[in-house]
């Protein structure tokens, strides 16, 4: 979908000549920095996050190099009352989320209700039957979820999709702030922005809430499969940025269903562990038996109340795009009220109807994997070649049960800044919700992730994408 259809959320409808006017002092920004000062700020951060290390690879790369993520110096900008409504349909959403799994691993009254097929469930990858019957301490499951908005016009936002297992990019909206008050000090005086750099501080406060037990200090840490990972740099980040300890499967050792660490000082039990492993690889005992990567026995010690894991096993049912695509009854069920933030109108391929619609329609639609995830598995049809249509066809027609299929939006776009200077480019944006014993917190931001390619609409960072800082403004007064 080319940019000039879609709505720019600096400049409107209207161009850089009329942008919008609260964000009038961000346009003369823009056009008075001369666009060599703007590459060179933009150049000087990127250099300070390879310095720093916040890289990720792409698996399965040719030279597997070590990458930094394209950073863009032009802000995103949420408005006040913008982010009140945005900050109320995600508390309806995550509530609904942790009310649907506990619900699906428990009574089950939505599947007694025949509100969403038995087989969506039971049959689903994501289904984990070794915890059912188990409830995290104090019942939270999603503690940090990572809930993915496109926005298409000046009051339409839609969720694209749900992330409730590991959800990651958190340091760098953390990151880019930083970044953005060392180079840009001057849009902070045009602009009361909310802060981020809370976050942690929240993070650490929605650990220690659902630590099992009456410690008063419970001791947490961030697990992780190792320095070889992706986010590996997230991962370290987030421990040290908390105050807490970042380990692996070797440093942790189950014992009389107790989860302890081991330190030089002798074992030191833990009560909450952010596990940034997939489920098939968090205990080689209960799931995949070839894992390196878990800790052996750690289930049981869940299943004995005696350790939090953030997220929940099991999560990833809540995530799964077919899921998806019943979140509106879901959050109706659950809350009693209709969704704040509505879902992308979606098409399950497992539907005889909705699978012709989609197969006649396929050139115009948006098709993905309902497991799939960071781009992959993905056919954007304005886009895609007649050779990739036809592959996407014969998939559909053998597995059609794989597959979801979406309109291909008009996404938003934001002024980004390119070798032939500002140009717009399509958005989207990730807040992160995080939901302890006493309640859910939202820090005032969120990750943008830009497409840097003219006109694509992909832009995750494995497929060529970047980021953008995002500025929520502060309502007068406070």
């Amino acid at each position: 979908m080319a940019s000039d259809a879609a709505f720019d959320e600096i400049w409107g409808r209207g161009g850089p000549q009329a942008p919008r006017p609260e964000f009038a002092p961000l346009s003369r920004w823009v056009a008075e920095t001369p666009c060599a000062e703007l590459q060179r700020r933009q150049q000087s951060a990127e250099a300070a996050f390879r310095q720093l290390g916040i890289t990720f690879a792409v698996y399965g790369d040719s030279d597997a190099a070590e990458r930094i993520i394209p950073f863009d110096i032009v802000p995103r900008i949420f408005l006040p009352d913008e982010w009140r409504r945005l900050s109320e349909g995600l508390v309806q959403r995550v509530e609904a989320i942790n009310a649907f799994l506990e619900d699906i691993y428990g009574e089950r009254r939505i599947l007694a209700e025949g509100l969403i097929p038995p087989e969506l469930i039971y049959r689903n990858e994501q289904y984990r039957p070794e915890v059912a019957g188990v409830r995290p301490p104090h019942g939270v499951w999603a503690h940090i979820c990572g809930i993915d908005l496109v926005r298409t016009g000046p009051d339409e936002f839609y969720v694209l999709e749900d992330n409730a297992r590991t959800p990651s990019g958190v340091s760098y909206m953390l990151e880019n702030r930083e970044a953005m008050l060392r180079l840009c000090p001057e849009l902070f005086r045009d602009f009361r922005v909310a802060p981020v750099d809370s976050y942690p501080d929240k993070l650490l406060a929605t650990m220690r809430s659902v630590a099992p037990g009456a410690n008063p200090h419970p001791v947490c840490v961030v697990l992780t499969p190792g320095h070889f990972n992706s986010a590996y740099y997230e991962h370290s980040f987030l421990a040290d940025s908390m105050g807490i300890e970042l380990v692996e499967a070797a440093d942790l050792l189950v014992d009389d269903d107790m989860v302890w660490m081991q330190t030089i000082a002798g074992r030191v039990k833990v009560d909450v562990i952010y596990r940034r492993i997939d489920d098939d690889f968090l205990d080689p005992l209960t799931f995949r038996a070839d894992s390196l990567l878990g800790v052996p026995g750690l289930i049981a010690a869940y299943r004995a109340g005696n350790v939090a894991l953030i997220n929940a096993p099991g999560n990833g049912i809540a995530d799964d795009k077919a899921i998806y695509s019943y979140m509106p009854e879901i959050v109706r069920f659950y809350s009693g009220g209709e969704a704040k933030l509505p879902n992308v109108q979606t098409w399950r391929c497992r539907e005889p109807d909705a699978l012709k619609y989609v197969l006649d329609r396929l050139p115009e639609l948006v098709v993905k994997l309902v497991d799939g995830s960071g781009g992959y598995g993905m056919l954007v049809g304005p886009t895609a070649t007649r050779a990739q249509i036809e592959e996407f066809r014969a998939a559909l027609v053998a597995e059609p049960h794989r597959y979801i299929a979406q309109p291909t939006l008009a996404l938003s776009t934001v002024p980004t800044l390119t070798e032939a200077g500002l140009a717009p480019r399509h958005v989207d944006f990730r807040p992160f919700v995080l939901t302890g014993s006493d309640g859910v917190r939202i820090v005032p931001g969120g990750l943008t992730r830009v497409a840097l390619r003219e006109g694509s609409l992909v832009v995750n960072s494995s497929q060529g994408g970047g980021t953008k800082d995002s500025f929520v403004l502060l309502e007068d007064g406070v």
